[in-house]
């Protein structure tokens, strides 16, 4: 038996959030002993989508496969980038004909594994393809038709509710589904009944002293004026956030799961 560890990174945020995670993935890839890498690349951008050049900086420090979410549209450039590398992947269920994939398969020493990225569609925006049948329509395709049994699963909603549904309804179809697009951890990664490992949000990797990620002062000016505003990246130290899970390459079953949470010294 093969027990594969998957580091899942939440949403990277603006150039503090990439550097960062840069700078550290290959000493904590060795630290924890990982054997896979997946990372929310969809605010790496100055906050808003991604490029194609930050997909390739993250691409070469040791991330696997990127997912994104609503912004990944958010830079020009990279509808035309998403077809050429398919590392990088938009939510599953965009219409049909759109740009890029929703999922991906890479062969590792240990076995197949496989990421499915999804959106949810409680507050969020564009209204999407009903995620629930999107992602266990794939999951299912993975494993009956190209025999992968280890598949990561980033959720990317709004609603606490909608991610925990999300958890549950894949249990036993995937090895692991986690939350992202709130920027906030929640304290309750679990593995659920039938053996998919959850966490409702990841957290980001960005800024400390920050609301999401961006600066305090106009954020907390825009709650206390209600007058619009720019929301520049946050400076300063950086939290890096995600899910550490062991996963059975046989059976695709989670067999540990833990948060990751790290507080980055000033200037790393």
């Amino acid at each position: 038996m093969f027990v594969i560890r998957i580091l899942f990174l939440g949403d990277i945020v603006g150039e503090p959030g990439r550097k960062a995670v840069i700078s550290r993935l290959p000493s904590l890839k060795c630290e924890k002993e990982i054997d896979f890498i997946i990372a929310n690349g969809e605010n790496s951008a100055a906050g808003r989508g991604i490029t194609p050049k930050i997909s390739i900086d993250l691409l070469r420090c040791g991330v696997a496969v990127l997912t994104s979410g609503d912004h990944i549209w958010d830079q020009k450039e990279i509808v035309d980038y998403l077809p050429t590398e398919p590392r990088l992947l938009r939510p599953i269920n965009y219409s049909e004909g759109t740009p890029g994939n929703g999922s991906v398969v890479l062969e590792t020493k240990k076995g197949k594994v496989g990421v499915i990225n999804g959106q949810g569609r409680t507050f969020m925006n564009p209204p999407l393809e009903n995620p629930f049948i999107a992602i266990e329509t794939e999951a299912i395709r993975l494993r009956e038709q190209e025999g992968v049994m280890v598949i990561f699963v980033d959720f990317h909603a709004e609603t606490t509710s909608e991610s925990i549904a999300m958890g549950y309804h894949l249990d036993g179809k995937v090895s692991a589904v986690a939350g992202t697009h709130t920027h906030v951890q929640t304290a309750d990664e679990r593995i659920l009944e039938h053996g998919t490992a959850h966490i409702t949000d990841a957290g980001m990797c960005g800024p400390e002293r920050s609301v999401l990620g961006r600066s305090v002062e106009s954020v907390v000016w825009r709650f206390k004026t209600g007058m619009p505003t720019r929301f520049p990246v946050a400076k300063g130290q950086v939290r890096l956030c995600g899910l550490i899970v062991d996963v059975d390459e046989g059976t695709g079953e989670a067999h540990a799961v833990e948060r990751y949470n790290e507080l980055l010294p000033l200037g790393s």
